[in-house]
Formats: structure tokens, C-alpha cells, sequence
């Protein structure tokens, strides 16, 4: 692999060392990239994901300062000669800061453990599918040993805080919570012709849909049979589904969907560029995650004038507004996630007071500028305005 550099030519700011699982479209990555955005030329990055997906770079301004590396062997072998491996790549480019993300990354947090080379934090923002009901206890004593000689772990929820606290034995000291920010003036934008492709806004109809990847722990499932018993129940309303994202689990949506005889009222347009432009043709945003933490998307919905229906896991129903909080049903609960979408749905007086609350909400809330200033603090460059 031949290594890729991006304007890397000033050595006289700080460089960062991020460590990922993916940088495809995501949540992650696309806070990633915020943020390498918004401090622009205040940094430089070298950035590396584990699965050699960059499909995010797309997101990354002309003036951000970055490389793909290039690791060469460094992946191979036993974890021992892996995190060998990885400490001679952290001692090739000598970051001053290293980024490690989820568990995906854990093992480069191990070759920074012993004498540490540079500074460390860790970040978490969620867990997959095999951790939605609980952390696991044999990853939870790698992560003990992995990042006992951190500086700091960044986490978006209070979920997380207390299992940094409880399950991972991590000083509070050492716990920074930075919950996710969105650009409220960005979402606050009327929608555009053409954004989603295919999709064209009927009258009287209302439109239900959700932004997320395609993958086993946001039950997108759950989303596609409670919109079938929705139109079920109100046969006389005009119902239309938009699912935003891409992921492995579109085969068997697809599958359930054509099960269904649903084809010509569900939307899989794949991963949307602008998303600020498509949230208006939306009525209600939907998440039927089995597990979250602080899902950003929510505050994009928030921003964009959208009441939420949802489940109550990580800190979705703590990122709520009180009069919204109703609609954010017990985890796992189905029916009343059904229950949800049919009293907003048929409701559009309320949906337009929970929109308008949740937009001034969020404004007063989850702001970009905070969580701006909060990495500013860690990544060593200059605070937001």
C-alpha cells in the first residue's frame, strides 16, 4: 500500500494519530471530519482505519492536513507481533497525540500502554450487536488492561460514563463527556428536489424515516414491521418509509420489505451526501436501535424541526425534551414503538409543537460549539468562537 498524503507539509502544529474501526459514512467518521474541518489547518492527521475503508475522505475540506499510512505488515501475525507491530508504526510517525476508537482499536491502545509514546485518549461512543444487551466480561478486562495508561477516555453519553466508571474501572478524573453537537443553522434548512433519489412528496401523505447504517443492531427490522402494521391500521392514510444509509443488512430488508408487498411505500436510497437537505421531506424520524449512546443523528432530526419516536436505550431519552419524552417507548417494546408512530402519525398538530420544541431544544442543548470546545481542550488547538 503506498502511503496517501493530503497537504501534510507543516510540521509546527499538532499531529494526530487516529485510530478507527471504518471511516465509512457513519456516525463516527462524520463527527470525525467535523471536527478535522472546523480546526482545519490547526492540526495534522495521520488516519488509519483497520478495514481500509475511507469512503468518509469525501466529507474532509481542501485545507485539513492529513495521510493514510502506510502499515505495511504491522497487522499480521500473533497480537504480540501485532502489537509490536503497531508500537514501530506509533514510533515511525511520532504523533503527539494518539486517537484510538471502540474496541476495534483496542490493540493499538495496548502498544501505547507500556511507556507511552505519546498522549493517549480513547474514545467510545457505542457498542455492536454482541454488546447490546451488556458489555462483555472478557472485553471488558482486555479494555482494563488496554487503557490503564491513558491520559483520558472521551464518551457522548452518561450511559457511558457510568460503565467507563463501573466496568472498566476508569478514574472518573480520566472520564471526559463530551456529548455530540450538530450545526443547528445547517439542519434548520427547507428540503431539496432530487436529494433522495426516486422520491417524490405526494400530497397528504406523511413521511416516516430514519438515518443510519444498514447494520444488525439498529433493527431496522423493527422499524419496517411497525410501519406495515401502521399502514394496517389506518388504511385510509397515505404512509411513505425513508430508510437513509447503507450497510450489510440490506439484503434482508430488502427481503422483508419485498415479504411485506411493501416495495412501493419503503425508500432504500443508500447513503445521502447532504443530509440537511433530505430531513425536511421527513414528518417523523424513527430510531429502533437495540442499542445507542448519544446517536447525533437525533439532534440533526431535532435541528431539522422532527418530533422522535424511539426506543429508551443509551441516552436516547436523556437527549429528549420532557414533552417528547413519551415517544421514546421501554427498550425492546415493539408494540408500543407500533403505538408511537400511529399517535404521531395521525397527530399533525402535535407533531408540529414537538418539532418546534425539539429545534429550539436542541439549539439550547447539544450546539456544536460545545462539543467544539471540548476537543479543542484535548486535541491541543485553539477553541471555537
Amino acid at each position: 500500500m503506498t502511503e496517501e498524503v493530503h497537504n501534510l507539509d507543516n510540521s509546527n502544529i499538532p499531529h494526530i494519530f487516529h485510530i478507527i474501526p471504518s471511516f465509512a459514512h457513519g456516525g463516527v467518521p462524520i463527527r470525525i471530519s467535523y471536527l478535522m474541518n472546523h480546526f482545519g489547518e490547526a492540526a495534522r492527521h495521520t488516519l488509519f482505519s483497520t478495514n481500509h475503508i475511507y469512503t468518509c475522505e469525501s466529507r474532509l475540506n481542501d485545507n485539513v492536513y492529513y495521510r493514510v499510512p502506510n502499515i505495511e505488515n504491522a497487522d499480521q501475525g500473533n497480537i504480540l507481533s501485532r502489537v509490536l507491530g503497531y508500537r514501530r508504526i506509533l514510533k515511525k510517525y511520532n504523533p503527539d497525540l494518539l486517537l484510538t476508537y471502540h474496541w476495534g482499536s483496542i490493540e493499538w491502545a495496548v502498544a501505547n500502554s507500556f511507556a507511552p509514546l505519546c498522549r493517549h485518549y480513547h474514545l467510545e461512543s457505542g457498542f455492536g450487536p454482541d454488546e447490546a444487551n451488556g458489555t462483555l466480561l472478557r472485553r471488558n478486562l482486555f479494555r482494563k488492561f488496554a487503557l490503564r495508561n491513558i491520559d483520558g477516555i472521551i464518551v457522548p453519553s452518561q450511559t457511558l460514563v457510568n460503565i467507563c466508571k463501573t466496568d472498566w474501572n476508569i478514574a472518573d478524573e480520566k472520564i471526559l463527556y463530551i456529548p455530540n453537537g450538530v450545526d443547528c443553522n445547517q439542519y434548520a434548512v427547507p428540503p431539496r428536489d432530487g436529494i433522495i433519489p426516486g422520491f417524490i412528496r405526494r400530497k397528504d401523505e406523511v413521511v416516516i424515516g430514519t438515518m443510519t447504517p444498514l447494520r444488525g443492531e439498529k433493527n431496522l427490522g423493527r422499524l419496517v414491521t411497525s410501519f406495515r402494521n401502521l399502514i394496517s391500521s389506518r388504511p385510509d392514510q397515505k404512509f411513505r418509509l425513508i430508510i437513509m444509509g447503507e450497510g450489510n443488512e440490506r439484503p434482508a430488508l430488502e427481503k422483508l420489505i419485498d415479504d411485506y408487498s411493501l416495495n412501493d411505500k419503503i425508500f432504500l436510497p443508500g447513503h445521502i451526501d447532504d443530509p440537511a437537505h433530505a430531513l425536511g421531506w421527513l414528518d417523523i424520524y424513527a430510531i429502533s436501535s437495540d442499542t445507542e449512546q448519544m446517536p447525533n443523528s437525533l439532534n440533526q432530526a431535532m435541528a431539522a424541526h422532527l418530533p422522535i419516536v424511539g426506543l429508551d436505550v443509551g441516552d436516547i431519552k436523556f437527549m429528549m425534551h420532557d414533552k417528547n419524552k413519551p415517544y421514546i417507548v421501554k427498550a425492546g417494546d415493539d408494540e408500543a414503538f407500533t403505538e408511537a408512530l400511529i399517535e404521531l402519525s395521525t397527530n399533525e398538530k402535535l407533531r408540529e409543537d414537538l418539532g418546534q420544541t425539539n429545534q429550539q431544544h436542541v439549539r439550547e442543548t447539544f450546539d456544536q460549539s460545545r462539543m467544539f470546545n471540548g476537543y479543542a481542550d484535548v486535541w491541543g488547538v485553539g477553541h471555537s468562537s
